[in-house]
Order: C-alpha cells, then sequence, then structure tokens
C-alpha cells in the first residue's frame, strides 16, 4: 500500500496518536493575558475523549513572556493529580517547553530546575537574549542575505549547544521563528537521541525540512502544540506531511498502525 495515496480520512482511520508531548494551558500567561486557553483538566478531558494515554503538559519556559511560574509547579502537580483522578486511563506527564536562548547551557531552564519536570522539550521563540527583533524581522520581511546567513548561522550554534549541554527529550517546532541549518540541527538530533517534533501548529519543519531530516538515523513525534482544549490530540495532516517528505509511520514514536478487523 502506498501511504502517500491515502486521504487523511483514511489515514486516521489507518493510524492513531497514543500521546500528545506538548500543549499549553492557562499557566503560560503573560500577566491577564491567557496564552494558553484551557485548564489543566480541559487538555485531560480533551485527550481521553480522544482516545489517548498519554498527554503532557509543556507550557513555556520562565523567561517566556507568557512564561509560566515556577512557583506554581505544586500548584499544576495538583492539578495534574486531580485529572488523572478524573481520567484514570490518562498517563498526564509535567514537562516544560523550555526556550532556546544565550545562557551558560542553553536554556531559560536551569540544569538545577530540570528535576522540577518529568522531561524538558525546548524551541526556539521570539524572547529576550536570542537575537529576537533580528530575527523575527529576517523571518517575516525582507533581510539582507549576509545578515540572514549569520543569523542562520548563530541560531544553529545556540540550539546545537543546548541540545548537546541537556538531556531535552523534545526538539519543538525546528526551524519556526528563527532560520537555521536542517543538517547540522538534525546531526545534533541524532547524535543526542532528540525526538525532532512534526508540529501540527506551525509551518516548520516543512515538507522541505522533513525531507532532510529524513536522511538522518532521528525518531520523530507530532505534538500538536494545542493552545486550547480543543486542540489537543491533532495529528493527521502532520502524519501525511511526514509521510509525503519520506518518513515511515515506525519512525514516529507516538503513531501506532490499527489493527484491521
Amino acid at each position: 500500500m502506498n501511504l502517500k495515496e491515502l486521504t487523511l480520512e483514511e489515514l486516521g482511520k489507518k493510524f492513531r496518536i497514543k500521546g500528545d508531548y506538548h500543549t499549553h494551558t492557562v499557566y503560560s500567561k503573560v500577566g491577564p493575558y491567557l496564552h494558553g486557553k484551557g485548564r489543566i483538566i480541559d487538555n485531560a478531558a480533551a485527550a481521553s475523549a480522544k482516545g489517548l494515554e498519554e498527554l503532557a503538559i509543556t507550557d513555556h519556559g520562565p523567561t517566556d513572556f507568557y512564561g509560566l511560574d515556577q512557583k506554581k509547579i505544586p500548584q499544576m502537580r495538583e492539578d495534574i493529580k486531580n485529572a488523572v483522578q478524573a481520567y484514570p486511563d490518562l498517563k498526564i506527564y509535567l514537562g516544560v517547553e523550555a526556550d532556546i536562548v544565550d545562557t551558560p547551557n542553553g536554556l531559560d531552564v536551569s540544569p538545577e530546575d530540570f528535576g522540577l519536570y518529568d522531561f524538558v522539550n525546548a524551541g526556539y521563540h521570539y524572547v529576550p537574549n536570542c537575537h529576537m527583533i533580528a530575527n523575527w524581522i529576517a523571518f517575516h520581511l525582507p533581510y539582507p542575505a549576509a545578515g540572514r546567513e549569520k543569523l542562520r548561522r548563530m541560531n544553529t550554534e545556540r540550539i546545537v549547544r543546548a541540545l548537546k549541554s541537556n538531556n531535552i527529550r523534545i526538539l519543538t517546532h525546528p526551524g519556526d521563528k528563527a532560520f537555521i541549518d536542517e543538517h547540522a540541527v538534525a546531526k545534533a538530533c541524532e547524535e543526542t537521541g532528540t525526538l525532532v517534533e512534526v508540529n501540527v501548529r506551525h509551518r516548520h519543519p516543512n515538507l522541505e525540512d522533513l525531507k532532510i531530516y529524513a536522511s538522518y538515523d532521528v525518531k520523530y513525534i507530532i505534538d500538536s502544540d494545542a493552545h486550547s482544549p480543543d486542540k489537543v490530540g491533532r495529528y493527521v495532516k502532520s502524519l501525511a506531511l511526514a509521510i509525503s517528505a519520506g518518513i515511515s509511520p515506525d519512525r514516529i514514536v507516538n503513531i501506532e498502525e490499527l489493527r484491521s478487523e
């Protein structure tokens, strides 16, 4: 069977997503503005309704404009405990989506704070200490080629340093918000065993990006990057994108083929 010829509906019937390991909640906020729109219990309810086995709450790193307040982690743990009681068939992790920045370990989560979380994801965002303004302009507006290439080198160096300096589980939406050298990043993920995320919400990694990653010995994960509960567990379009890039579903760690009756 040629999976590339299947419709989205057919792919959804042939494969399922077992877990969503990148979702946001009301703990991602700046002042009164909620970046994530649902509570932990709401994300859990959505995941359970869609038949997921596992869910991760991964609000933004503490220095992000929308970053979580690490003092609230005990309350987040309590919210997870209550959600598990309400949905006992669902395993829920407390993670974080750390920002890749210019710090000694390359993240806005220090090595000492890794123990606060079940695991740490990391990705590029428009935050201080990462050439935020230059990256935004280069990514959205006309920008000198030489300047863009310089940013590409700096962005790539920071990602590689972060990957090699930390135990990062998932590299979130690589190539989104900042130009990078996909070959160098893919090689670093290969060497560190970091999962490459195919992100449902963002435009990158796109088809051409994934064709590059597909040539390296890396594993993939599809995540919704849900900022509202109704988006939790989305996967089919990203699965189709990965397949189009030559990535077999058996290389995607949270996708399972359904058995025919």
